[in-house]
Formats: structure tokens, sequence, C-alpha cells
């Protein structure tokens, strides 16, 4: 299959992943697209998609999306990642809410249980703190 987004890592590029591998730089996930890019590289290894996927354990359509990324989006993102476009939700339950739910959590579990399950839990919490 013909390569749609080719690889070519500028030297400096190049030194960048190989200090982030050698060193182990950071995140897990950076490490391992910093590998990636350097075994992706048209002018270093030139590994296949499948090969660069069975030695760093990720699928070929993560080989492939990073490519992608790498031609699209540039350097800096495919190998750090994209910043998160929204905030990370708020709580939902207001601080009267949660004490409730503790309070219910540590009274005892209904008849004939043994203790409370997610399940009955979620159930007796909806009927008791329904949201007005």
């Amino acid at each position: 299959m013909k390569k749609i987004y080719i690889v070519r890592l500028s030297d400096e590029e190049r030194e960048t992943c190989l200090a982030v591998v050698k060193k182990l730089k950071g995140t897990s996930t950076k490490v391992r697209r910093a590998n990636i890019l350097l075994k992706a590289d048209a002018d270093g290894a030139n590994w296949k998609d499948q090969q660069i996927a069975d030695a760093f354990f990720c699928t070929r359509q993560c080989v492939e999306n990073l490519r992608k990324r790498l031609v699209t989006e540039g350097f800096d993102v495919a190998l750090h990642g994209k910043k998160r476009q929204t905030a990370p939700r708020q709580k939902t339950l207001t601080g009267e809410q949660e004490a409730q739910v503790i309070a219910l959590r540590l009274s005892d579990p209904p008849k004939d249980r043994n203790g409370w399950t997610l399940r009955l839990f979620r159930r007796s919490a909806t009927r008791r703190f329904r949201r007005h």
C-alpha cells in the first residue's frame, strides 16, 4: 500500500526524538511516539507500519495516525499530543448532595444484603436524592 503521509524528520527533530528515547524523558506515550517517529522516518530506519506496531505494542492505525499528525499538524503536536479543547467537567453534585451520598454509603445495607453493590447503591441514591 502506498504511503500518503511520509515521515521525514529534520536533524533537529531526530535529535529531539533520540534524546527522549535515550533518557526516557517524558511520559511513556511520548517515548513511544518518539520511537515510532524514528522508525517511520523515510531518511532513517524506514520500517513498515506493521513492523513498527509489532515492535512497540500498538496498532497499525496508531502508527498511521501519528504519521498523519506529523505531516498535517507538525512535529510538536505529533510528539507531545494536543492540548485539551474543553475544560474537564465540573462536579455535578453540590456539597449537600455529596454529604447525603456519603451518609447513604456509610449506612447499613438493605435487608438481606451483606453490603452495598454499585447497582444497589445507584438505585437507592437516585430514589432518595433526585435533582430538582
